[in-house]
């Protein structure tokens, strides 16, 4: 009798699972009454459900018992039906009933995710995961989940009106297995009430905060939502599916792990390195990136458009680029290359992007005063990293700011060596600071991919906004001016030519130098794994006066001017390697190191050559000097010293000459950047030619040396000891001195530590407790009233605490 078999098979089933049979039995060749029967049906098959759940999770963990699933299954189905028959009655109504699937509590597993995603540093107590890269959630319901017969949805959603349409929502199924680069919810295992699942994100996922929810039924009945959690989904350079892939680990850590590192700045003879702390994992820096993207103008004017397109690096970076600064909208910095910083802080006098982020975000999104080039790139670093975009800060030195794409910056000296404060768009930076970005470009023709030129210091509007980029450095360095975005803009700021010119009688009668290798000197970053320089010109240029750089120079200028100026006596001007025939080579070197509050020792070095005028006698020379006080946008003060030299040159002779500037001359009247440029003007007196003779120079401040112990652990203290020697001839008056490194200090350390008499040495001792372990960054800053910028840093590798 099947019933019998039945009852018999399930309880031995059960024993050897269970260790015990029960107490429902049927007595071999015993005949049973309908009751009797029916009460041993219902034991046996509440046993059944038993087993079904035992082997369903066996078999979810890997164990082969599907066979013994399939087995149980059909015979439930077989002795319902037999019940029916016999006894007369549904037996299902006899079993409890299955209570419906509820979800109890969620894990979201955030330290496990976090570290495996590359986040860890951003804090380990909020869930923040990369796209394109698996993550698992462990949920607590009421009861066992039955695969099969509880089914499970899962929504996340992002931005202010999810759709699934614009890719802002996405609904998915739990699932066995992961089909493809879409979301989903699979590979699941059960334990008791629990499961846990892997969920997944396409590498193409809009980034942003997300909502995640699951909706539960049974069979076709009806579901139940429940709220899951939470979490931040960043663009994965890990990833290669992702158009921001980097396959490099070494150049990973660099461009999205490091949160420190330098900017390049001073003149391109006088290259300063400063340091940096980009801070972008500070826990809540990543509410801000995404409050930026939030205050755009695309995305006031089309929420949900905007964030429809926030899966586009190309797209991102470009809202980024505009947000940075706050010309158009509520960014972040409020440019400022005046001289007057009372109604803010000085850009020299900052440290690292944390603090400006932060007071952007507290005081409702009111642009932070003030920034310059390279504060506004440095931000941008922190928030691309921190969006997980790889990127790095990059300085051109003698960048031409070229407003109308002629690709000649003009420059006017009087016959005085006074350089004229003419009002002009197009001038020469000291050094200009940008960003490269890596990605895939996928709106361009093949060839194009890598770094990508991003700038978010406001100078020229780009589709109506303050934004540059992102140019494929590539695309600058073939010429390819025509492609997006911004690249003849680009392109001009590390190749322009500077025309010099003699300015008298109210215009510009003679030009004094035509130079066509003077523009984009000594492109710069940091050095991957290193405090070093890396000079990374040669990816922007071909080598000057190559054969390679004169053409794409040519096809260059033949794209970006207008078809007179495309003629070709106008681009055989441009191009021209020639120099003007003069009877002598004048040039001024530095006597010796040039320290702010000393006096300024330089000498002229003459050599007379032969000309076509003068091709071996004697010529008389009249050399007027003028030193002026250097803007970092090219600009000049009034001149601060003047000097006149008669020189008598014979044919082959070369002579120097000592010059002096005193400090007296130039104190108290340089900007803040302390740069002097001296020219001089030699007029050749039998022919009435001039000759230019120029010099920048980079005052260096007094140094600040910083000494730690060599071993620093999470949480103990580290005694920081400071040394600073004022080598001036003056005091230094209000000095304070700030103190910051991520992983070091939570915030900033100040200290007001008054005075400094002449000549005198300070030192400060002070305690810090390190907060994170790994290679740390310790900024510090020292300004007075007579100095702005006197940085130190030292590097400090973190240990864990020998206690945990």
């Amino acid at each position: 009798m099947f019933g019998e078999a039945f009852v018999k098979r399930v309880d031995a089933e059960f024993y050897l699972k269970n260790g015990d049979s029960g107490d429902a039995d049927i007595g071999e060749g015993t005949i049973q009454s309908p009751t009797a029967l029916l009460s041993g049906y219902s034991h046996s098959l509440s046993k059944l459900h038993i087993l079904l759940q035992q082997t369903s999770q066996s078999t979810h963990q890997g164990r082969p018992e599907t066979v013994k699933v399939h087995t149980y299954s059909s015979i439930l189905e077989r002795v319902c039906a037999l019940v029916h028959l016999e006894c007369g009655c549904e037996v299902r109504n006899k079993l409890p009933p299955v209570a419906a699937l509820e979800l109890r509590s969620v894990d979201l597993q955030s330290p496990r995710n976090n570290k495996e995603h590359h986040t860890q540093e951003m804090g380990l107590k909020r869930l923040i995961v990369r796209r394109g890269q698996s993550f698992v959630l462990q949920l607590h319901f009421n009861r066992s989940f039955h695969f099969g017969k509880d089914y499970l949805t899962f929504v996340a959603e992002t931005g202010p009106a999810p759709m699934e349409l614009l890719g802002t929502r996405a609904t998915f199924s739990l699932t066995q297995a992961r089909k493809g680069n879409v979301w989903s919810a699979s590979d699941f295992t059960t334990d008791t009430n629990s499961l846990l699942v892997s969920f997944f994100t396409p590498a193409s996922a809009v980034i942003g905060p997300y909502t995640l929810k699951i909706e539960i039924s049974q069979g076709q009945g009806h579901s139940v939502a429940h709220p899951v959690g939470t979490f931040i989904l960043l663009f994965n350079p890990w990833n290669a599916e992702d158009e921001v892939y980097l396959p490099s680990e070494i150049l990973l850590q660099e461009y999205i792990m490091m949160d420190y590192g330098f900017v390049y700045k001073g003149h391109e003879r006088f290259i300063t390195a400063w340091p940096w702390n980009y801070g972008q994992f500070e826990e809540d820096i990543i509410d801000i990136c995404f409050e930026i993207l939030d205050k755009s103008l695309y995305f006031l004017e089309n929420p949900s458009k905007d964030y429809s397109q926030r899966n586009d690096p190309v797209y991102v970076c470009r809202v980024v680029s505009a947000m940075i600064n706050s010309n158009d909208d509520s960014g972040v910095l409020q440019g400022n290359w005046g001289e007057d910083y009372s109604r803010g802080v000085s850009p020299l006098e900052w440290n690292g992007s944390v603090a400006i982020l932060r007071q952007w975000s507290a005081r409702g999104k009111q642009p932070v005063k003030f920034g310059q080039c390279w504060v506004f790139a440095a931000v941008m670093c922190t928030v691309m990293r921190c969006l997980g975009v790889p990127t790095r800060v990059v300085s051109n030195f003698r960048s031409a700011h070229n407003m109308d794409g002629n690709l000649t910056i003009d420059t006017y000296f009087d016959q005085n060596a006074e350089m004229l404060p003419i009002q002009k768009r197009d001038k020469i930076w000291n050094f200009h600071v940008w960003n490269e970005c890596w990605m895939i470009r996928k709106d361009l023709p093949p060839g194009y991919n890598g770094w990508q030129v991003l700038d978010p210091t406001p100078q020229q509007t780009s589709n109506g906004l303050f934004c540059c980029g992102p140019a494929s450095v590539k695309a600058v360095r073939e010429g390819e001016v025509h492609l997006p975005y911004d690249t003849p803009f680009v392109y001009a700021e590390v190749n322009a030519d500077e025309v010099i010119w003699l300015f008298r009688n109210g215009q510009a009668q003679e030009i004094l130098v035509h130079n066509t290798s003077s523009i984009g000197k000594e492109i710069s970053t940091k050095m991957v794994g290193s405090d070093q320089r890396q000079n990374i010109t040669g990816s922007y240029k071909y080598p000057e006066g190559s054969p390679e750089e004169r053409s794409v120079f040519m096809k260059a200028s033949r794209k970006m001017l207008s078809p007179r100026r495309a003629s070709s006596p106008f681009l055989d001007l441009l191009g021209s390697r020639g120099s003007q025939d003069q009877p002598a080579q004048l040039q001024l070197h530095l006597a010796k190191t040039p320290e702010w509050g000393h006096d300024l020792m330089l000498k002229l070095h003459a050599r007379r050559v032969p000309d076509r005028v003068h091709p071996r006698g004697p010529i008389r020379l009249v050399v007027r000097f003028s030193a002026q006080a250097l803007l970092h946008q090219g600009d000049t003060r009034e001149p601060l010293w003047r000097q006149t030299v008669h020189l008598d040159l014979d044919f082959g002779e070369e002579i120097q000459w000592p010059l002096l500037l005193p400090y007296e001359n130039y104190r108290n009247k340089l900007t803040d950047e302390k740069l002097i440029r001296v020219s001089g003007i030699a007029k050749v007196e039998d022919t009435g030619r001039s000759l230019l003779v120029l010099k920048d120079i980079s005052l260096e401040p007094p140094h600040l040396s910083i000494e730690v112990p060599k071993r620093a652990e999470v949480g103990k203290a580290l005694r920081v000891h400071i040394t600073l020697i004022n080598t001036l001839t003056v005091a230094l008056s209000n000095c304070m001195m700030v103190l910051e490194g991520s992983g070091l200090i939570d915030g900033q350390i100040y200290n007001n530590i008054g005075t400094l008499v002449a000549g005198h040495t300070i030192q400060i001792q002070l305690d810090l407790y390190p907060i994170k372990t790994g290679p740390r960054q310790l900024q510090v800053l020292i300004s007075s009233n007579e100095i702005k910028e006197i940085k130190g840093y030292k590097d400090i590798f973190v240990a864990a605490s020998r206690a945990s």
